[in-house]
């Protein structure tokens, strides 16, 4: 499969194309993630600085093929880490590309079917975080309103994949601000009481 083939996309930028070609002289280089890598495609991606001179690529995939890349990865996140081999300084993430609908309003009355929950914002904003963890477990999530009103999301991660994921946990704050809007904090370890 060539390069152009990988991706979704009728406009691909350069970064899309150098991620394309990637995944091609993967395909043909390892033999052991060739049939994962096969029947991946990708819709687009996206650069975001993280600060300190580092970045995140964000890869975003249409949501049936997201089981091919979570197949990959699952053998010792292979996939990501020679991606990111390729990509020095940056960390590579998967996404689904989710949508969200819009709440049915009055003027809406004419609705040809209802709204799927899982179109809604808070639960794409969910499926975001789980995609943006894995292959690691969340086990806690605990909601703090600070003084000002803002509110601050603690994701707390399972401590038994604590090496995969301890080193991306500034990028996952980041990306997840940038895409949602909303600030949170990753820890690794023990979510304490539960009232």
């Amino acid at each position: 499969m060539s390069a152009a083939n990988k991706i979704l996309n009728s406009d691909p930028s350069e970064l899309e194309l150098k991620i394309a070609q990637a995944l091609v002289e993967l395909e043909s280089t390892s033999s052991d993630l060739k049939a994962d890598i096969r029947g991946l495609q990708f819709k687009s991606a996206r650069e975001i600085p993280t600060g300190q001179g580092k970045s995140a690529i964000v890869i975003f995939v249409p949501v049936p093929l997201l089981s091919y890349v979570h197949k990959a990865q699952q053998k010792q996140q292979r996939l990501t880490r020679e991606l990111e081999k390729k990509f020095s300084d940056r960390h590579i993430i998967f996404l689904a590309e989710r949508r969200i609908l819009p709440k049915p309003g009055r003027k809406r009355s004419k609705q040809s079917q209802k709204r799927p929950r899982s179109r809604t914002l808070t639960a794409v904003h969910d499926a975001i975080l789980e995609d943006l963890v894995y292959p690691t477990d969340i086990i806690g999530k605990r909601l703090r309103y600070q003084v000002g009103g803002n509110k601050l999301y603690k994701i707390f991660l399972d401590p038994k994949d604590a090496t995969a994921v301890d080193y991306k946990i500034d990028s996952f704050q980041v990306v997840y601000n940038k895409l949602t809007g909303k600030q949170v904090s990753f820890e690794v370890g023990s979510k304490g009481e539960v009232h």
